[in-house]
């Protein structure tokens, strides 16, 4: 008759062995899978696959700013070698493009959008409100007023004018002396929107811009004359958040042409002499579009690139190497496509085939807004950190 001490013992034992089992067991047991549907999630961020880099991306200088560049509409702003930069705190540098030294700095109220510059003086809009403009020489204000609405993207300065797109669809035509408003026109917008705006963008005494409505605008600059409008996508889902078409792209202008996208809509390419769309792909992109080599070239919402002929219209190349990376907007340097992504890599990707031929890790947080100017292009990150590379 077996004691309990001879039982426990015994139940121990056996318990052991079955868990000793169990664990030299387990890479036979996974290979079943039985508890793992294997599926992949299609949201993650796809791993950086090792390239042969012929091109060396080189950081020449780098300084810091202030605040958290979510929705990465604070740009760098330029004049001759000067660069103009803002965060959201409000401080305004003006910094030597060669060496990245400080001529001035301003020290303004909170900002909502980052700097325009043209014709000698600056703007930038501040969370009350107001549009500043500011003296390029000395960082001295010039005049401000009230808009009554909240200013998301840079503004379009004209010798005479200043064009100001407000968060509520308002588009404004100031007195670039003194701030008066001498044109307004209000667009509908949806019910839903993406927090987030384009600029307009002025050619040929003609004013281009795209609303949260999937539309385009063309405005005379002088009146703020309504001339033509079109769609660049209509509505099509069954829910509010299925219907969200805005664009936050800025319109491309060229060519007799004007090139568009927006949110869940498409990549629409417009005629100003029809005055009317002439070509559309289905897309979804939160960048506008870059013509490049004779192609056109998008990011989508997704990451994923995309490239047209401008000539045939038909699709060249796409390519999932950044999906779900969180790319900022594309630009040209030196004849290569240029984009960042949200590790804070930047990436040199040659536009006839799509191929990366160059990357460099410059920062530890998201890269939002990438611009090119003369020999170097600068790279502003999601913590304010303003890179100024070359290659």
């Amino acid at each position: 008759m077996f004691n309990n001490n001879f039982y426990l013992r015994t139940h121990k034992a056996v318990a052991l062995i079955c868990m000793l089992f169990a664990i030299s067991s387990c890479s036979s047991l996974s290979s079943l899978k039985f508890w793992d549907s294997g599926e992949v999630d299609l949201d993650e961020p796809k791993p950086l696959e090792s390239i042969s880099s012929s091109k060396v991306i080189k950081v020449n200088w780098s300084k810091s700013f202030s605040g958290e560049n979510l929705l990465g509409n604070f740009v760098p702003a330029f004049s001759s070698d000067i660069i103009f930069f803002a965060d959201i705190s409000g401080s305004l540098k003006s910094i030597n493009q060669n060496t990245g030294s400080i001529n001035w700095e301003n020290n303004l109220n909170t900002l909502s959008s980052g700097v325009a510059s043209g014709f000698g003086i600056l703007a930038v809009a501040d969370d009350q409100g107001n549009l500043i403009t500011i003296n390029q020489d000395d960082g001295s204000i010039i005049w401000k007023v009230n808009l009554k609405a909240e200013v998301l993207a840079p503004v379009a300065i004209d010798a005479k004018l200043i064009i100001v797109k407000t968060g509520s669809g308002e588009l404004l035509g100031l007195d670039k002396s003194n701030g008066q408003t001498l044109w307004s026109y209000r667009s509908k917008l949806p019910t839903l929107t993406i927090r987030g705006s384009s600029s307009p963008v002025i050619n040929a005494n003609e004013i281009y811009v795209t609303f949260d409505n999937g539309r385009l605008g063309v405005f005379e600059l002088d009146s703020g004359f309504p001339l033509w409008d079109g769609a660049i996508s209509f509505a099509k889902g069954a829910s509010e958040l299925e219907n969200i078409i805005d664009s936050d792209s800025n319109p491309v202008v060229e060519g007799g042409l004007v090139y568009t996208t927006n949110y869940q809509g498409n990549l629409s390419i417009f005629d100003i002499a029809q005055r009317r769309a002439v070509w559309q792909s289905e897309t979804s992109s939160f960048y506008s579009p870059l013509l490049l080599k004779g192609l056109i070239l998008t990011v989508e919402s997704n990451s994923r690139l995309r490239s047209f002929s401008t000539k045939t219209l038909q699709e060249s190349w796409t390519s999932d190497d950044y999906l779900n990376r969180e790319l900022s907007n594309p630009t040209n340097f030196s004849g290569y496509l240029v984009v960042g992504d949200y590790e804070g890599y930047i990436h040199l990707i040659d536009p006839l085939n799509g191929k990366t031929v160059g990357r460099k890790k410059v920062s530890k947080k998201p890269i939002k807004k990438i611009v090119t100017r003369s020999k170097d292009f600068y790279v502003v990150d999601e913590s304010f950190n303003l890179y100024s590379l070359s290659i």
